[in-house]
């Protein structure tokens, strides 16, 4: 059952990351699902301090992750065409990777002035908040990467201080 716990933690942990960069998925409660998970094997000692400050962390970037693009759409004058236009162009940059890893700034960037475009008549306007849009969420995007990739360093070094346990007959 250990192992199947580290499986599963494991697999919450990549899902969790790439969830960071994916509007659709929330990485870092996945994430701590994973920690959760290899919490909950024998082979390792319940820490509820550390999973109850990686959880409340996990909401807490949850919540925000909505809260900062949409600061930083208001404070460029943006509307909530280019939060939309920004999270499809996000999506359509993992559908169509033409422009490479570019792609997940550019084709947001995009949605975000082709959203505003459809909400203001003027381009200048519309560029300025499509900027914005982009900045709010690469800023969410990014702090959604920092906590994933801790979570995801959390779980290797317990993984790698409990090893023997879960695997007695490499001794």
């Amino acid at each position: 059952m250990d192992i199947f716990l580290l499986i599963l933690g494991l697999v919450c942990m990549i899902v969790g990351v790439i969830g960071s960069f994916l509007p659709i998925l929330p990485g870092p409660p996945i994430s701590w699902l994973g920690l959760l998970l290899i919490h909950l094997a024998k082979a390792v000692p319940m820490d509820k301090t550390l999973l109850g400050i990686t959880l409340a962390i996990a909401l807490l970037v949850f919540v925000m992750d909505y809260i900062i693009p949409a600061m930083g759409t208001k404070k460029f004058g943006g509307s909530k065409y280019g939060v939309w236009g920004t999270t499809i162009g996000l999506l359509l940059a993992f559908i169509f990777p033409i422009f490479g890893l570019f792609g997940i700034i550019i084709w947001p960037f995009i949605g975000a002035f082709v959203g505003e475009t459809l909400n203001k008549s003027n381009k200048k306007d519309a560029t300025k908040a499509a900027f914005g849009s982009l900045i709010g969420f690469l800023t969410g995007t990014f702090l959604k990467f920092i906590v994933t990739l801790a979570y995801f360093g959390i779980f290797m070094s317990t993984f790698i201080d409990y090893w023997k346990d879960f695997f007695p007959y490499f001794q």
